[in-house]
């Protein structure tokens, strides 16, 4: 009886028991009574400490092991559905007089030559939801104030008021603290409705419940290019800054209130020709968002001063063909200047992408540029034109042209890593290859009005920017209110046509193709679809 109850005092407690003498070891478990709970053990150490001269930590060093076992053993069951975020229901969190314990733990003592020392020291003690695994680390002061937030119900605002702080940082930590297992996150409230989309009961959840929601933000109409593609020349209000301000406070709450991260994107124009860009970088920043920018070559000393503040996401550059195409497009020694300013962005460790806008003069020239690329820049993908504005005066290859280069684009970014698989129809290839999808355009195929909006500098909000497709005025209504309106609702359901289809979640076309093609866009699919259909239909 006597040898069963040492075994499981040396499983708990593997340890303590490797830190003794065994004769020490043996002595202590004489002491101890058979019939003792072994969560007793550790007021049994307090007890004979001094007589037998244990070190000062051991009783502290086993109240860790207990708190470890008990974790062990403890079954964690994901809630369903949550209202607002929660703690991790195996957490325990230790105040220790010793610090360093957790590193002489028993599998992490022959790697560590930190010694115990007196001093406060915090220690949580979880199951990772994730892994299963139990984790052990000492509590930062992050890690306690998140824990606070949610059992006393703080919010970040008050929080951040108290401790002169931005309330993203805030967000942040929250944040930190899901991802460590330490607490419980609401569901993304931004799904697809499996009303709308009839036919894929067996899609991935990835596709269907977004995590985080963009906002396309053109700050400005100003641009120092005057491309022959451009789709909007048009002469709007200019942002102000105070409104500009407005709104990022009002996409943080709409992204609260749908348990998503926020997304702003800044373009225009040239989004860095907006007066007020560095003070609005800032504001996002400091409401948390990730902040990606889609404009032209800047200065290292203008990247620079972005990255004081925080790196971006990614900065975003158009090319449109080889040198001489790209060229005609977008202006003399626009070719070089992208070139040059992408060794800036690598040198500064920036993450760049290059985007091709498809048209029936640049096609043969898209596998040329991503093979010349290849080393510069760390994504390229392409959309297709969208012929509204100055675009009207361009051509789309036809489509026989267009699946076989979309079906040949597949195949050579097999061993291109950074060509991207963007455009929606390049789901139709990945099925029929039996293939993983990727996501399209948004992540989600189409994503108008569903995981981002387009909003101009005048307020006016789109459910895509590539097409008109008012939804709203974010300076007469909330982001929330766009959101919830039968219109966008209506961009967000796509074409009827492609509903049924099994790969809508991943595709639904383009809608500013359909539009191209003068055709009802909540009616007739993207007539380059080629689902279930030969090259020659």
């Amino acid at each position: 009886m006597q040898r069963s109850y040492q075994k499981k005092l040396e499983k708990i407690y593997s340890s303590c028991s490797s830190i003794l003498d065994p004769d020490i070891w043996s002595h202590i478990i004489n002491l101890c009574s058979v019939d003792s709970d072994p969560d007793s053990f550790p007021d049994k150490l307090i007890l004979h400490s001094e007589e037998l001269g244990l070190p000062g930590f051991l009783p502290e060093l086993a109240r860790m092991e207990l708190a470890v076992h008990k974790v062990s053993i403890d079954k964690i069951e994901l809630p369903e559905e949550l209202d607002q975020h929660a703690i991790n229901p195996t957490v325990h969190l230790l105040q220790l007089s010793w610090k360093n314990l957790p590193l002489i733990l028993e599998h992490n003592r022959k790697t560590s030559s930190d010694e115990p020392e007196p001093a406060e020291e915090f220690v949580l003690v979880w199951k990772n939801p994730k892994t299963k695994e139990t984790e052990v680390q000492k509590a930062s002061e992050e890690d306690i104030l998140s824990l606070k937030m949610i059992a006393e119900g703080i919010t970040p605002e008050e929080v951040a008021d108290s401790g002169n702080l931005p309330v993203g940082a805030v967000d942040a930590a929250i944040d930190r603290a899901v991802c460590k297992g330490l607490l419980f996150a609401p569901g993304s409230l931004i799904r697809r409705d499996p009303f709308c989309f009839p036919g894929c009961e067996n899609t991935e959840e990835r596709f269907m419940s977004a995590s985080s929601f963009a906002l396309q933000w053109h700050i400005t109409q100003a641009c120092d290019l005057h491309c022959k593609h451009c789709y909007d020349r048009s002469s709007r209000s200019p942002l102000k800054l105070d409104k500009a301000f407005g709104i990022l406070d009002d996409m943080r709450a709409f992204c609260r209130s749908r348990n998503v991260r926020g997304h702003v994107t800044l373009t225009g124009g040239n989004p860095l020709l907006y007066p007020h860009f560095l003070e609005l970088y800032q504001g996002a920043s400091d409401r948390g968002f990730n902040i990606a920018i889609l404009g032209n070559p800047a200065s290292r000393d203008q990247i620079e001063k972005i990255l004081d503040i925080k790196p971006p996401t990614f900065f975003q550059v158009s090319l449109e063909g080889l040198q001489k195409h790209n060229d005609t497009m977008r202006g003399a020694g626009h070719f070089e200047r992208v070139i040059e300013f992408l060794d800036v962005l690598r040198d500064l460790k920036v993450t760049s992408m290059v985007m091709l806008t498809l048209t029936k003069d640049n096609i043969d020239q898209v596998l040329p540029l991503a093979e010349m690329l290849r080393d510069l820049t760390d994504d390229f993908s392409f959309n297709r034109l969208s012929a509204v504005g100055e675009g009207a005066n361009l051509q789309l290859p036809s489509r026989y042209e267009y699946i076989s280069f979309v079906e040949e684009y597949v195949k050579v970014a097999e061993n291109n890593p950074i060509m991207d698989l963007k455009d929606n129809l390049i789901g139709i290839v990945l099925h029929n290859k039996g293939a993983r999808q990727y996501g399209g355009c948004a992540g989600f195929g189409c994503g108008a009005a569903f995981n981002f909006i387009a909003v101009l500098p005048d307020g006016q909000a789109h459910a895509c920017r590539k097409f008109p497709s008012l939804i709203g005025n974010v300076f007469k209504q909330g982001i929330e209110e766009i959101y919830e309106s039968d219109i966008a609702q209506r961009y967000r359901m796509g074409c009827k046509a492609c509903q049924p289809c099994i790969i809508r979640p991943v595709c639904g076309g383009c809608l500013a193709i359909a539009h191209s093609h003068g055709l009802n866009i909540f009616e007739d699919k993207d007539p380059y679809c080629f689902m279930n259909m030969s090259k020659t239909q």
